[in-house]
């Protein structure tokens, strides 16, 4: 793990602050508990180099780090969020660093929608900080922090924020290689302020330099980040137009069957006959089929609509241009 981690190998009592730091990996042991840790793993590297370990650790189930699921082999940093996690004392709090894919990933019941019900059901995502693009020295792409505490305070429990702090940088007078922005001082104090107050809010200052810098932040209900994926099913119909029959009961015709993401919040039932049943009124839900997923709408969250420009303010522009244009069409040609 590319991160530092401040440690309690005693594995009994508070956490403190000011433990000597150290550095630990995917393979180092975890008979120790950590009270801070704070890591900064790769992004898209494949595990399958490790993929015998890795399988073995899974399949110990709860005694291992990785019970809960394993990502896909493309990119393992979701492994490295648990292997911090299973660090962690009782109290114990980690920040770690993760690309975009860890938001949303795999589809309900895969292993990354599993990680995440993981942390989120046991009420360990704390929150999500959502950084500036350019942030760092060899990527471009945005990168978030996610915040996890074993022992949320009792007005965090149930919750989770997620903070846009993807405004809230100076720009650099020089790049170091895909590095354009520095989160200075003045930016991490108002990412701070965000998340110390932990509730909806839109904070705006300015840097160093006197530009602006603005954090939003959004807290939601954790069981809002849950959905059921649910397979609805249509009957096959026969020549005459009649639903097969088979036992009793009608056969589903597989090349119409669809699914549905119902919010966790929801009820499945309640649901179905208001958004399904209206428009297909023979379908039915194959309950055993039914999966559990989680993930974070971070841009959907954050989204702002943009009002669109009336069209007829769109045509006076494009006949003003079109004017413009023929007047210098007529003037290079010396027309009448």
């Amino acid at each position: 793990m590319n991160g530092r981690i401040h440690q309690n190998k005693s594995g009994s009592g508070p956490c403190l602050l000011g433990a000597a730091p150290t550095y630990v990996g995917l393979s180092s042991p975890y008979f120790f508990s950590l009270c801070l840790t704070s890591a900064n793993p790769p992004f898209g590297i494949p595990w399958k180099r490790e993929e015998k370990e890795v399988t073995a650790e899974f399949k110990k189930g709860t005694a291992g780090r990785f019970a809960p699921g394993l990502p896909a082999k493309g990119d393992g940093q979701l492994l490295f969020m648990l292997n911090g996690l299973a660090k962690l004392k009782d109290d114990g709090q980690m920040a770690i660093i993760q690309n975009g894919s860890s938001l949303f990933n795999g589809d309900a019941g895969s292993g990354p929608s599993e990680i995440r019900r993981y942390l989120i059901e046991n009420d360990w995502l704390d929150a999500i900080v959502q950084l500036p693009n350019n942030a760092f020295y060899n990527t471009s792409i945005a990168t978030y922090i996610w915040i996890v505490m074993k022992n949320k305070p009792v007005t965090h429990q149930g919750k989770v924020q997620l903070i846009d702090a993807s405004a809230c940088c100076s720009s650099r007078r020089k790049n170091i290689g895909s590095k354009n922005v520095d989160i200075t001082k003045a930016c991490r104090d108002l990412i701070i302020k965000a998340y110390g107050a932990y509730v909806d809010e839109t904070y705006n200052d300015v840097d160093e330099n006197d530009n602006a810098i603005i954090v939003k932040s959004k807290v939601m209900d954790a069981i809002d980040l849950g959905y059921n994926k649910i397979v609805v099913e249509t009957p096959q119909l026969d020549e005459d137009g009649n639903i097969v029959m088979k036992k009793k009961k009608p056969v589903a015709d597989k090349s119409k069957r669809d699914t549905e993401n119902v919010p966790l919040a929801e009820d499945i039932d309640v649901y179905f006959e208001r958004e399904v049943i209206p428009y297909n009124s023979q379908a039915w839900i194959d309950k055993a089929k039914t999966k559990v997923g989680y993930e974070i709408p971070f841009t959907r969250t954050f989204y702002e609509y943009q009002q669109v420009e009336p069209s007829d303010v769109i045509a006076t522009r494009i006949e003003h241009y079109e004017k413009s244009l023929m007047a210098k069409l007529h003037d290079l040609f010396g027309g009448e």
